[in-house]
């Protein structure tokens, strides 16, 4: 294992965010469990002459002043936030899961008001800064994962260090196709859905910014989606869980949405954050070889091989479809056979069946998924 956090603070160093001579990098993380890490990340950032800061925010604590957190409080993290945009050009940003339900108890309010300050200074990092963000693999991940901490560590090392150069070269036909495509209809049990991608951006995500990654994104037209979607697998949000989530759709808008009895109401709540978390900022096909299953950490999850994700909320500036939010939620929908099957149509020819590229030039990202 330490070899392989070597190999990926290389990777993340040299390959994805390409560090250079003074470059002031801060890296953030929650769990002192990742120190071993963070030091090889040091080390690699160091030998490029470059300046490594680190801020260590515990996960417990976090969500505790954030349960007290006051509009004055929310000022200074707006300023905070502002501050190491100033300060930093490169953010790397290590999470560690030790509770899905550990932000339950924040008033979505205080929530709502911390994403809507800093939204801003938010939008300014993803687009127009060079960051990574990492899950360092946790005891509830191995659980979740139904493997032991020393399989899970060995998997999330190997997952995140797939080769990232031979996948952006296999994506090259995916995305001329994606390019030439107009209208776009996904099947599935409980789900038939159209949008139009027509003109815009596809962008193949390997291994600059998410890891693991293995995705290719675009976002549909704003008002373009139609018809229905139910989501199986588990998402967490907000410090809620969410299970067999269904939207319905017209000319773009969420008009309804469900899930189980209980989370239901918050599951509303969350679409009331503001205009645009009704409609759909990402349309994304999962692609990475060595995640076949779903484990309740989108990091994970959204690269799926043979899923989609279809997200509620902002589309991002480098394929923008006008649509702004505080919210942007993956959710994911695995179309393998295993799953219920499901097909993708580009302008009405069938491109993937069951989590398999039909057309000769897409089948090498099935890779062994035969």
């Amino acid at each position: 294992m330490d070899t392989k956090e070597k190999q990926l603070a290389k990777t993340i160093v040299d390959y994805s965010l390409n560090i250079k001579k003074g470059d002031r990098v801060l890296i953030t993380y929650q769990s002192l469990d990742a120190n071993n890490f963070v030091k090889e990340l040091i080390a690699s950032i160091s030998s490029k002459d470059a300046i490594a800061m680190v801020s260590y925010e515990d996960v417990s604590l976090s969500a505790y002043l954030k349960q007290i957190t006051t509009s004055k409080r929310i000022e200074l993290i707006k300023k905070y936030k502002e501050f190491e945009l100033s300060n930093f050009d490169v953010f790397i940003n290590i999470k560690y899961n030790i509770n899905d339900y550990e932000n339950k108890l924040i008033d979505p309010k205080i929530t709502r008001e911390i994403l809507e300050k800093t939204y801003e200074s938010h939008n300014k990092l993803v687009n127009e800064r060079r960051w990574v963000l990492l899950n360092y693999p946790s005891i509830v991940d191995s659980y979740k994962a139904k493997m032991t901490i020393d399989e899970f560590k060995n998997y999330s090392l190997d997952v995140m260090n797939i080769d990232y150069r031979e996948l952006s070269k296999d994506l090259k036909p995916l995305k001329r196709l994606m390019e030439q495509t107009d209208k776009v209809r996904i099947t599935a049990p409980n789900t038939d859905i159209t949008f139009s991608i027509k003109g815009m951006p596809i962008i193949p995500c390997v291994g600059n910014s998410n890891l693991p990654d293995g995705e290719i994104y675009t976002a549909p037209i704003k008002n373009s989606v139609n018809g229905y979607i139910t989501y199986n697998t588990t998402s967490t949000y907000r410090g809620e869980v969410f299970k067999n989530i269904k939207l319905e759709f017209k000319n773009g808008k969420i008009i309804n949405a469900y899930t189980d009895k209980d989370k239901q109401e918050k599951l509303l709540d969350i679409f009331q954050t503001d205009e645009g978390a009704r409609y759909i900022g990402e349309f994304s096909l999962g692609l990475n070889p060595k995640i076949l299953n779903p484990m309740g950490d989108i990091l994970y999850d959204e690269k799926i091989i043979g899923s989609i994700h279809f997200t509620p909320g902002a589309a991002y500036k480098d394929c923008y479809n006008g649509n702004d939010s505080s919210v942007h939620w993956d959710l994911v929908l695995i179309q393998r056979s295993e799953y219920g099957g499901g097909e993708i149509y580009f302008d009405d020819k069938l491109i993937r069946k069951d989590g398999l590229f039909v057309l000769d030039e897409l089948k090498k990202l099935n890779y062994d998924l035969k």
